[in-house]
């Protein structure tokens, strides 16, 4: 049986429209609290709470006591944090007197959108049967017709606080540095004001002024051009710019580059392995981190393990490797020793550690890193076959990587949710980048015909 409602980041859809909508929501804290209760041992442990967080989106709120009047009803009691980010809610959900914490964000969406997101006591998202379980209870609640009651909720600054003091407390010593940071209108604004300058950081800061839709609009890790413009005009060090619930980070060095979520691993991956904490000197990425990453890592005797496209995923691996480290092009970079999640934050706190430590800067890491030239084509197909069955497809795939000798990387899928084939190719030269995937999408068209609307 699969799920219907939550997908690999939760439930997520337009805000006041099934199934981000108030009866929902309440049936969703009642599912979770019935949950809890029927699992004897949390609630006797004292985990008697639901932790409820959110982002600076104008239907958090609502959203918020809804979720709390589902989780009355089961007889649990909601405390709110108000808004914070999303790693924010792990970690005190994971140490605090809270049996599940709900997240309620649609991350990097626009502000029409959002999301409940649950976290285990655990920190780390609930097992997929424990989804289909709570997904079972919400629709046996939608179908009894009640009215959604909403719990009315005050703010508990103390939880903000204790996250930022959480955050603070992981580093040594003081970042004496010009810093450009983007906070995307969203999440960020409630900790990164009150952390950076306390760890002795000058900040120009970008996107602090949330009004409920301006969260992700033109700012944040999305929309780096004002951050790139800002740390040129003030000779900033870096610049950092988080998405709406800052579960990742991306950056810009002293000369305006950008500098994704590889150039990030290689960083700390290799910091890592110097300090003597990368377990197995093993990073984990996924299939869409550049090639340049793997040979950059190999160089340093560290080993590159790829999973699906997906934090989850990336998690998965980490756990079952014992590795400290793992992430994602897009910023979403997870350090065990310090969290369950991705968060922007603490990446951003361990990159600057980094660097003042290291006397460089991002610039320097950046060649250091070569980027393969990439290429990634999407070709609409009548349907779907197994690859494997494609024999043209094949041949032109072996084709591509006897010719690459290891230079290159080949990668052909289907889309989980369209008719649709992916072919990313990254070589030596744009050259045969170009060549190969314009061979392997002819023959994919030839095989199984293409939908030219």
């Amino acid at each position: 049986m699969s799920r219907q409602l939550f997908g690999t980041d939760g439930i997520r859809g337009v805000a006041g429209e099934p199934p981000i909508d108030p009866r929902t929501a309440h049936a969703l804290g009642f599912a979770l609290g019935t949950w809890a209760r029927r699992t004897p041992d949390k609630v006797t442990d004292g985990l008697h709470q639901v932790l409820i967080g959110m982002d600076t989106r104008e239907s958090g709120r609502w959203l918020a006591e809804q979720v709390a009047g589902g989780v009355v009803e089961a007889g649990l009691q909601p405390r709110f944090a108000g808004v914070i980010t999303t790693p924010g809610v792990a970690y005190l959900t994971r140490t605090g007197p809270f049996v599940a914490g709900v997240m309620i964000s649609a991350s990097h969406n626009p502000y029409q959108d959002n999301g409940l997101k649950v976290i285990s006591h655990s920190g780390y998202k609930l097992a997929d049967s424990v989804e289909l379980e709570l997904e079972a209870s919400i629709e046996q609640w939608l179908a009894r017709g009640e009215e959604a009651v909403a719990h009315d909720l005050a703010v508990d600054p103390s939880l903000d606080h204790l996250y930022t003091k959480y955050l603070a407390g992981t580093v040594l010593g003081t970042f004496p540095m010009r810093l450009a940071i983007d906070c995307a209108n969203g999440s960020a604004t409630e900790v990164a004001p009150h952390l950076f300058p306390q760890l002795g950081a000058t900040v120009d800061w970008i996107a602090v002024s949330p009004d409920g839709r301006n969260i992700n609009l033109d700012c944040g890790s999305l929309h780096l051009e004002k951050l790139q413009q800002r740390v040129l005009e003030t000779g900033a060090d870096l610049g950092i710019a988080f998405d709406g619930d800052a579960d990742r980070a991306l950056f810009v060095s002293p000369s305006g580059k950008l500098v994704n979520g590889d150039v990030v691993l290689f960083l700390t991956g290799t910091a890592l392995k110097s300090a003597g904490h990368l377990p197995g000197n093993v990073v984990v990425a996924t299939v869409m981190s550049n090639l340049g990453l793997e040979k950059a890592l190999e160089s340093h005797g560290v080993t590159m393990l790829r999973t699906p496209v997906g934090d989850k995923y990336v998690l998965e691996e980490m756990l079952k490797q014992g590795a400290a480290l793992g992430g994602e092009q897009s910023g979403h970079v997870i350090f065990s020793e310090y969290a369950t999640t991705g968060d922007g934050i603490l990446t951003a706190l361990r990159v600057l550690e980094i660097l003042r430590d290291s006397g460089r800067s991002l610039d320097d890491v950046i060649d250091q890193v070569r980027t393969y030239p990439q290429k990634l084509v999407n070709i609409r197909v009548q349907h779907k076959r197994p690859l494997a069955e494609l024999k043209a497809v094949q041949e032109e795939i072996a084709a591509a990587e006897h010719e690459f000798a290891g230079t290159g990387r080949v990668l052909v899928r289907f889309s989980g949710t369209e008719a649709l084939a992916r072919v990313m190719i990254e070589a030596n030269s744009s050259e045969q980048v170009d060549k190969w995937t314009g061979r392997i999408a002819d023959a994919i068209r030839a095989e199984l015909g293409t939908v030219t609307h």
